[in-house]
């Protein structure tokens, strides 16, 4: 026995075709609503345009040390050997007398030797750089030939370099 199929309302059907789709709302926009989130992105982009200048400026003015640190690796290669090490430690007061008058005038560094040169380099470097040897050798380096400086220890040497490289990284200048 087959069953027949039921019987459609008729009512249902004009309801059923009555019936819309739904209606989607407009997607939200992402720009601002308000003249004041446009001031503040635009505040925003100036203080990172401003701190990129500024790192940019830092970048440029900081370049002296960038240079010799380069040369304080040269001198530093130098120290393995005795034969060259005399050299290398020559230039090390050099480097950092150098360094000095590439960023304080002239008039302020030429003059300096001895403990006033080792106090301009402690007291541009917010404290004591230099351990006692270190100032030592800083003093009397200038005077000495690479000769009577070949003689000096590997170990004394890298102590050295390691002082002057500090210095290099951290003195201040003063605006």
């Amino acid at each position: 026995m087959a069953t027949a199929a039921p019987q459609r309302d008729p009512l249902l059907d004009a309801a059923l075709r009555d019936l819309a789709d739904i209606a989607m709302p407009q997607p939200v926009s992402m720009m601002p609503h308000t003249w004041a989130w446009g001031a503040l992105a635009a505040l925003v982009l100036l203080a990172i345009a401003f701190a990129c200048w500024r790192w940019y400026r830092r970048w440029l003015a900081n370049r002296y040390r960038r240079e010799a640190l380069a040369d304080l690796v040269k001198i530093e290669a130098g120290l393995s050997t005795p034969t060259t090490r005399g050299h290398a430690l020559v230039a090390l007061p050099v480097l950092l007398k150098r360094t000095a008058l590439s960023i304080w005038p002239r008039e302020t560094i030429a003059g300096l030797n001895g403990t006033g040169w080792t106090g301009f380099l402690d007291a541009n470097s917010g404290g004591p750089v230099f351990p006692i040897a270190a100032a030592r050798f800083f003093e009397e380096a200038e005077y000495r030939g690479s000769q009577a400086l070949a003689v000096v220890s590997e170990t004394d040497a890298r102590t050295y370099v390691a002082a002057a490289r500090h210095w290099i990284e951290a003195h201040h200048v003063r605006a």
